[in-house]
């Protein structure tokens, strides 16, 4: 096990990095939630609630691990615990290809979907964007962990301040109570649950920065848990009003068009902006998990690492512009079909990790099972086509 001997970051920067990493809130709140709702959608807060409860499992164990042990290896650590070392390294393989990916091509997807959309007169501007994003994310993560903390906890109040406003525009019109109780078609509900379930899959980022983590075995599950709680609810009380407006869920950012109808136009463009930052934020911490892990992994320095994804990054910007299209849609399913066998790998392994330590229980085979299957259907989801992941 690869732990850092300093560890710095305190409770609030943890929780921060936990609320980022979620999704981050705005994301999952104004965009991808309510693009799943389809047919479930005059049941919407029934959906919003039924989703959080479905990724209890793998959340479950992710908390157990953290209460365990904490270091800058995250799942890779766990799994080599339980499993042996060969085992472990193809969790983090597979790991690592998804998360290198996702950086790769998530630029592009902020710039021509999310910020094209919310302010058309940036299109002449998107080469520069698509190059000068992925640097301003590199500069972070180099400025070191305190800039690294200071650009997350910003990001975490912005987008939660967002959503509580964006909540506040929704509920003052129309709000329907009987959007929580499952009048929609029970498939469709099913269908729309689970797939808002998979988008808690980042909710385990944080668990790479374990090794910096203060007091980490008990900061560390404290922050996942508030990281899981606060995006849940930021879910449901952006997404229950859209049952009584459906039309909102086919537009390219239902949170902002939403925003733009019932609070005017400057409202529009902060949520749209806010979105691409939430979107952002989570990049930021899956480049710093990305270069934990390779460490631990590797045993090379953090820094070395760290200045290797940057010039990834850099470059990624230039490539993407020869074809923005192909190039998003090369890499984004390989990356997600990576990201569901990783974290399939890291929960199954649960029970022989709790037979390290203590005799395993029914609850521990029930709760790997539970966690399993639903990460097994977002495997299935992106083997069938792309499906949905933060």
């Amino acid at each position: 096990m690869v732990v850092a001997a300093r560890r710095q970051i305190g409770q609030w920067g943890l929780i921060a990095v936990a609320i980022t990493a979620t999704g981050g809130p705005l994301a999952l709140a104004a965009l991808y939630a309510p693009e799943l709702l389809g047919a479930a959608n005059p049941s919407a807060g029934f959906v919003a609630l039924l989703a959080p409860i479905l990724f209890l499992g793998p959340v479950a164990i992710w908390w157990w691990y953290a209460r365990r042990e904490t270091s800058s290896g995250g799942l890779y650590s766990y799994v080599r615990t339980a499993a042996g070392r060969r085992v472990a390294w193809v969790q983090a393989g597979l790991w690592i290809l998804s998360y290198a990916l996702y950086l790769l091509y998530t630029t592009e997807y902020i710039v021509y979907d999310i910020l094209s959309s919310t302010f058309p007169g940036i299109r002449p501007y998107r080469p520069w964007l698509e190059i000068l994003i992925p640097i301003a994310i590199a500069l972070i993560v180099l400025g070191g962990r305190a800039v690294m903390i200071g650009a997350v906890a910003v990001l975490a109040i912005g987008q939660l301040a967002l959503v509580v406003a964006l909540a506040i525009l929704t509920i003052g019109h129309d709000a329907p109570a009987s959007s929580f109780q499952p009048t929609a078609p029970a498939h469709a509900i099913a269908t729309a649950s689970a797939g808002i379930a998979l988008l808690f899959v980042c909710g385990s980022l944080p668990l790479y920065l374990g090794g910096e983590a203060r007091n980490g075995t008990r900061t560390l599950p404290r922050a996942l848990i508030v990281g899981f709680l606060v995006t849940a609810v930021a879910i449901v009380i952006a997404v229950f009003p859209i049952a009584a407006n459906p039309a909102f869920t086919r537009a390219e950012i239902p949170g902002a068009s939403i925003a733009r109808v019932f609070g005017g136009p400057g409202w529009g463009y902060a949520i749209g902006a806010g979105v691409a930052a939430s979107v952002a934020g989570v990049m930021i911490i899956e480049y710093v998990a990305l270069t934990r892990l390779v460490h631990a992994v590797t045993g090379w320095s953090v820094r070395m690492v760290t200045w290797v994804v940057a010039g990834l990054l850099a470059l990624s910007g230039p490539v993407s512009l020869i074809d923005p299209d192909e190039f998003y849609d090369s890499l984004i399913r390989p990356s997600l079909i990576a990201l569901w066998a990783s974290q399939i790998l890291a929960v199954a392994v649960f029970p022989f990790y709790v037979r390290r330590f203590r005799p395993v229980r029914l609850w521990h085979w029930l709760v790997t099972a539970a966690a399993t299957a639903i990460l097994a259907y977002g495997l299935y989801l992106n083997i069938v086509h792309t499906g949905a992941a933060s």
